[in-house]
């Protein structure tokens, strides 16, 4: 697989190249098409995976690729849920170890899900919309799915 772009700027993977024409996957809907190798350009320092994964909404990957395992992805639900929670009471509710619980909110800072705040007083956290949008896309299903 490489990333080839076209003549108007659109960014496909390349899954199989012939003399005259490539088979591209448009990484936005995941459709294949021919298109002729007169119109197709190597991008250079896109790696094809990444390209590939551009077409999943950008809240649902950084949700992805900031949770790691099911307990972490329980927290950062119960987080969007509680929307705003201080530091003691999501200790006090969870079953993670506070040096878990540390390392999962300061990953979820980091990706952008969460920032600190003053909660009743105290220190805790409150989500983003970023994080917001990724649970609520989750949540919601597959867009294309008509079942």
């Amino acid at each position: 697989m490489r990333t080839v772009r076209d003549e108007n700027g659109t960014v496909y993977v390349l899954l199989r190249e012939s003399s005259d024409a490539s088979l591209v996957r448009d990484p936005a809907t995941g459709e294949t098409a021919h298109l002729p190798n007169t119109s197709l350009e190597p991008v250079s320092g896109e790696s094809p995976l990444s390209v590939a994964a551009s077409g999943v909404p950008e809240p649902v990957r950084v949700v992805l690729t900031a949770v790691h395992d099911e307990r972490t992805l329980g927290l950062l639900v119960e987080l969007v849920d509680r929307e705003r929670v201080s530091a003691r009471e999501l200790l006090d509710a969870v079953d993670l170890c506070e040096s878990d619980l540390h390392g999962a909110l300061s990953e979820f800072r980091a990706a952008g899900l969460i920032e600190e705040a003053t909660v009743d007083g105290r220190r805790g956290y409150a989500v983003t919309e970023l994080a917001r949008q990724g649970i609520g896309t989750i949540r919601d299903g597959d867009p294309h799915d008509d079942s």
